[in-house]
């Protein structure tokens, strides 16, 4: 216990100061040049489309020594743009840059996609093996995402035996950053995404602070629209982020199944502050592809609001692998969320996956693990359970922590099995003391 304390002080001192780096460096690295994409041809009418005209302000500012792309006001139509090394991207108030609805605009490409390395469309806005990258400013990136996520319940409702056609139908993310460091997104609003709004995938330092994510969804549900996705990503800052979408929130992941294990890179050290998350499947997420590892998790001062559907979200399955460890949720706010907790560890068994992603991974390897998690200081209200507390006979939940902890007005209580080391320090459920069960408790409800 001595031991993970002094590691997870460490842990935040290395990451705090690695935050503050991040924010001075990229400042520092903002260069003066300033590319308008108008000078380049690109028309704000809400109907040229403006892919060629942006791609090539972004290589002249590249090809000149670098710069900042501004998006001025109006509505700019486009395909897939690719951000290269010493440009930085900045939508101004009143801008939009707004996804075309064509599928052709959106180039296959070899990317990482819910945790699988395969070709898929590139995304909106792309990075690549950059360094000191900033996007910000005060605008909108719009991924016109409805008439794909109309495509995917179509594809759906024709599947039999509830299969989940997730990879059948390829839609474009908003925002996709990989291989890349000293990353800052600031202040944009990220809206619409066709799948999810912002990844960042194999990247190190990444400063994400007071983005906004908007999904309308509405009669159509917008699915898979992810707002924040950190994938095999370290030292990470997410800090005053308003979301409502209808996917995860914010979300840690790290590689699926067999590819993911022969990646095996983990997401790690991750501080999540003072974000706010109302409509969306959870506040702050683990999983399910946990295949990498996720480890040295902080997520502080946030509030999940009506239409969250769940506060604490850890979600994995066999044949996926992984350990999850050393995560701390602390100072942490619901009010009219579903269930506050969910750990799942048997979750999207009927995903359809394509033939050279089926591969079978040994039991020893394919072992999902999660130790080592603490909640503090959480209190929720008006929720409909306080939620699900749930294991595998093969690998139970280890050395979970609940203190000071206050559910109240619950409809429903806790279901608890196939936990090992479940304590619970000052935890009370509307009103009465709740005590931990016994370890490897089996079919327990309270």
């Amino acid at each position: 216990m001595n031991m993970n304390l002094r590691h997870a002080r460490m842990f935040d001192g290395i990451v705090r100061h690695a935050a503050a780096f991040l924010f001075v460096t990229l400042v520092l690295a903002v260069r003066a040049e300033q590319c308008d994409i108008t000078r380049f041809g690109a028309v704000g009418d809400g109907k040229t489309l403006n892919t060629k005209t942006i791609q090539a302000a972004i290589d002249r500012c590249a090809a000149s020594g670098g710069g900042t792309v501004v998006v001025p006001k109006g509505v700019f139509v486009t395909g897939s743009i690719f951000l290269k090394q010493g440009v930085n991207l900045s939508v101004g108030k009143n801008a939009v840059l707004k996804g075309s609805q064509n599928t052709n605009d959106y180039p296959w490409i070899d990317t990482r996609i819910a945790g699988l390395e395969m070709k898929w469309p590139a995304a909106l806005v792309n990075a690549d093996g950059v360094t000191n990258l900033q996007i910000s400013g005060a605008g909108t990136i719009d991924g016109s995402g409805e008439s794909w996520w109309q495509d995917y319940w179509r594809v759906r409702a024709l599947e039999k035996d509830g299969i989940d056609p997730h990879f059948k139908v390829a839609r474009p993310r908003l925002v996709h950053i990989i291989r890349s460091e000293k990353v800052l997104v600031k202040d944009v609003t990220l809206k619409d995404s066709a799948f999810w709004n912002l990844q960042l995938t194999y990247c190190d330092g990444v400063e994400v602070r007071g983005v906004k994510v908007r999904v309308t969804g509405g009669k159509v549900r917008a699915a898979s629209t992810d707002g924040i996705d950190v994938d095999s990503t370290r030292n990470v800052l997410i800090a005053d982020c308003d979301i409502e979408c209808d996917d995860d929130g914010i979300c840690l992941k790290s590689g699926r199944d067999a590819d993911g294990l022969r990646v095996n890179r983990p997401t790690e050290n991750v501080i999540i502050r003072n974000c706010r998350v109302t409509r969306a499947a959870g506040l702050v997420v683990i999983g399910s592809e946990t295949s990498g590892g996720i480890r040295h998790v902080r997520v502080e001062d946030c509030f999940a609001g009506s239409g969250c559907s769940e506060v604490v979200r850890f979600k994995t399955r066999m044949g996926r692998g992984g350990v999850v460890e050393d995560i701390v949720y602390e100072n942490i706010q619901a009010d009219g969320v579903r269930q506050v907790f969910n750990f799942n560890m048997d979750s999207f068994a009927t995903t359809w996956l394509p033939e050279e992603f089926r591969a079978p991974v040994s039991e020893e390897l394919g072992r999902p693990v999660f130790r080592d998690i603490t909640v503090r200081n959480l209190t929720a209200k008006n929720c409909e359970a306080a939620g699900h507390i749930v294991g595998l006979l093969e690998s139970p939940i280890i050395n979970l922590t609940l203190e000071n902890v206050d559910i109240r007005n619950a409809e429903k209580g806790f279901s608890v099995r196939n936990t090992r080391q479940f304590l619970c320090k000052n935890v009370k459920l509307n009103g009465k003391p709740f005590v931990a069960p016994a370890e490897i408790s089996v079919g327990m409800n309270r």
